[in-house]
């Protein structure tokens, strides 16, 4: 694919600025869920993750710190279920054209990664759905649980 300057699309050049999209760090909702392993993309420590984030949350959050961001139908290569709740992608703009920080706060990846790790659970969507899941508490559910034969 070629634009009408003849240049490829999206290919990165040293003459592209920080502002252009093409620059802005890429995020996937893999790197902070604490259902994946290291092996399968996860890049922060596990007590810090989100249960199976997506891309629309990591979304809120961002555009409420003030960043600029950008979402692709991306899937993250490493995922093996193709289904849309895994498809997203996140692009931030990290830096502004004079290479200091959009913002002071958060000046690399990893603690955009930890600000969403931080924030997530307390959006009000999470918590709807934390609270609707405790009164599911049936005391007969313990019943009926013995010990099974065991390897043989």
């Amino acid at each position: 694919m070629q634009s009408s300057s003849g240049a490829p699309i999206l290919q990165w050049s040293p003459d592209k600025k920080y502002s252009d999209p093409e620059r802005w760090v890429c995020i996937y909702p893999a790197y902070i869920n604490s259902k994946k392993t290291l092996a399968q993309g996860r890049r922060v420590p596990k007590e810090k993750c989100v249960e199976n984030p997506t891309h629309q949350e990591m979304r809120d959050v961002l555009v409420a710190a003030g960043f600029k961001v950008g979402v692709e139908n991306k899937l993250y290569s490493r995922e093996r279920s193709k289904e849309l709740l895994y498809r997203g992608r996140i692009r931030v703009q990290l830096r502004n054209n004079d290479g200091n920080p959009v913002n002071k706060d958060f000046p690399t990846r990893e603690s955009i990664m930890f600000h969403l790790c931080e924030m997530i659970p307390k959006l009000k969507t999470r918590q709807n759905k934390s609270a609707g899941d405790q009164p599911q508490n049936n005391p007969s559910s313990g019943k009926g649980k013995g010990k099974g034969k065991g390897r043989r």
